[in-house]
This record gives structure tokens, C-alpha cells and sequence, in this order.
């Protein structure tokens, strides 16, 4: 190619509005649909929709992982390297969409209290931003908008923060058929107070966790705030698996979640697993770029699935 024709600018034939990039994924014949969705404050954030040949319309299941941010860019890592999961839930005749969203604020949702959407000289006012678990909810009522899509079966898995954000959306929102919380670290909701383990970063002002140590259940019973822990749980109406993991550093965290959604009188089932890896529901490429899912994690999804076949079989 000369150099007159590497200076010309090029132009897209896509839908600027509307932008959907179609792209193969490693060792599947069905692609993913790249996709920018408007958010509530009319930023975008991205998708990777895959679904079932024909024409459905099909269930879908919602997938996060860990905290915000890394875009378009992780989406595609994840995409073609942790989709082990993702495979599964298409071969039994869900649509899938992994998602990005923004990163979290550090303790914003005890701070800012519920988004409150209002208008000023005909254009949008919000008391505050759009935390990450609202985009979580502005892709779900997009993605129910789809032809393809049974608007009335959409589900939600997340692990770690992202099992926390299930407690998050499920408190506020009712647009979910089922949602499992696997591993969810969800110090935020049940606003726990931290021992020792955890510290306040003196360079920015902001609390460490990465070492906090919260495996027993009584002790972490003992440091929730209670109250407000249960009133936001006495909202939640959806259906949760929450998941634990023998070793985690966080397991009382994770049934203490589970505990108190039983209290309730809510539909909630609890199940924790024996496995070396936090976020080991989502198999990654081995190094030979291989999936090879071991028993415990084949089991943990076969129960997954179960679980989301009783609200939205396909």
C-alpha cells in the first residue's frame, strides 16, 4: 500500500448510534456481538452479546466478574479466554452478554444514597452519578428491547464485586427471573465495619482490603450493621444462588449474604465449593490456550444451570 492510501481517512458504514462490531470467538462457531449501550447519564459502556443460531427469542444471562473498568479491551479478553461458562449456558439454549461497566467508588453507595433522576432547561439532572451496578440494570432493559431476546427471562451472575452488585441491583430493581451472587464480596451492602486486616491507604484516603480476613460467619455477623443490612435485603424479590468458597479469605461474608436472605423468608439457596481459585466459576484458558474445567467447576456450573433452568428454562 503507497502512502497517498495509508493518509486517507477511512469511513465506517456502521450506525454511529447503534454501533454492533461481529467478531469470531476461538473455538466456537458462534461469534460475539461488540456493542456500545447508553448508559443512564448517557455515557456507553460495552457488551459482548453471543446467542443460539435462529431467531429466538431466547433467555439471557448477564455475566460480571471483579470491579469496573478496562472497557471494550477486557471485554474482548474475556470474551475469548473465560467463556468457558458462557459456552455452556449457549449450548443449552440461553443468549450470554458479558459486561463492563464503570469502576466503583469506594464506599458511594453508603455515602450517596439512591440515584434520583430529574431535569433541568430539558435535559437530564441526577442528585449523583451512576454507580456500576446501574449500568448493570440500563443493560439489562436494553438488552430486554432486543427481538431476540424473551424480555421476561433475563438473568444475572456475578462473582466478587460483581456478586456483590447482585445484592446491590436486587435491593432496588425487579427485572430479573433469577441471579446468582458467587463469592460476593459484599462488605458494602451488609456495611460490615473492618478489623485489623483491613487499613486506610494514607496515600489516597481510601480503605484497603485486599488482606482483610473475614472467614467466620459470627464474627462477621458481629460487625455488620444489622439494621440496615436487613432493610436492604427485606426489598430484594428475586431469586439468588449465592456461592461461597471453603478457603476464601471472605466465606463468612459470603454466607452471612446468604444467612440473612434466608431470614427474610427469601428465595435464596446457598452452596460453597471447595476450589483453590476466587472466580473459579469462570474457567480460563490453560497455557497450552486450552479450556479444561476441572470437576469442581464443572459441578459448580451444572448447578448454576440448574438453578437458572427452574425461572427461566429455555
Amino acid at each position: 500500500m503507497d502512502d497517498a492510501a495509508i493518509s486517507q481517512p477511512t469511513f465506517s458504514t456502521l450506525d454511529p448510534e447503534h454501533v454492533v462490531v461481529t467478531e469470531p470467538v476461538r473455538g466456537s462457531a458462534i461469534p460475539v456481538h461488540l456493542m456500545y449501550i447508553e448508559m443512564a447519564d448517557g455515557a456507553y459502556i460495552p457488551i459482548g452479546l453471543r446467542k443460539p443460531e435462529g431467531p429466538g427469542p431466547f433467555p439471557i444471562v448477564l455475566f460480571a466478574t471483579g470491579n469496573g473498568g478496562g472497557g471494550m479491551a477486557m471485554l474482548r479478553e474475556h470474551t475469548q479466554n473465560r467463556s468457558w461458562t458462557q459456552d455452556e449456558f449457549l449450548k443449552a439454549g440461553y443468549a450470554i452478554a458479558w459486561m463492563r461497566y464503570r469502576a466503583e467508588v469506594d464506599y458511594a453507595y453508603d455515602r450517596v444514597g439512591k440515584l434520583i433522576q430529574s431535569g433541568r432547561q430539558h435535559r437530564q439532572l441526577f442528585n449523583r452519578g451512576p454507580l456500576e451496578y446501574e449500568d448493570a440494570i440500563a443493560v439489562a432493559e436494553y438488552v430486554k428491547t432486543l427481538p431476540f431476546i424473551d424480555a421476561k427471562r433475563v438473568g444475572y451472575m456475578g462473582v466478587s464485586h460483581g456478586g456483590e452488585m447482585a445484592l446491590k441491583i436486587s435491593s432496588e430493581y425487579h427485572g430479573f427471573c433469577a441471579m446468582v451472587a458467587s463469592e460476593p464480596a459484599a462488605h458494602e451492602f451488609l456495611r460490615l465495619r473492618p478489623d485489623q486486616t483491613a487499613s486506610i491507604d494514607p496515600k489516597t484516603g481510601m480503605l484497603n482490603v485486599e488482606k482483610m480476613i473475614m472467614r467466620d460467619p459470627a464474627k462477621v455477623r458481629s460487625r455488620i450493621t444489622e439494621e440496615v443490612a436487613r432493610q436492604r435485603v427485606n426489598t430484594i424479590a428475586t431469586p439468588i444462588l449465592v456461592q461461597g468458597r471453603d478457603s476464601d479469605e471472605l466465606q463468612g461474608i459470603f454466607r452471612v449474604s446468604y444467612d440473612l436472605l434466608a431470614e427474610a423468608g427469601k428465595d435464596a439457596e446457598w452452596a460453597s465449593y471447595d476450589h483453590a481459585l476466587h472466580g473459579f466459576v469462570f474457567p480460563q484458558r490453560n497455557a497450552e490456550g486450552v479450556y479444561a474445567p476441572d470437576p469442581m467447576q464443572v459441578q459448580a456450573i451444572a448447578d448454576t444451570m440448574a438453578f437458572f433452568a427452574k425461572y427461566m428454562k429455555p
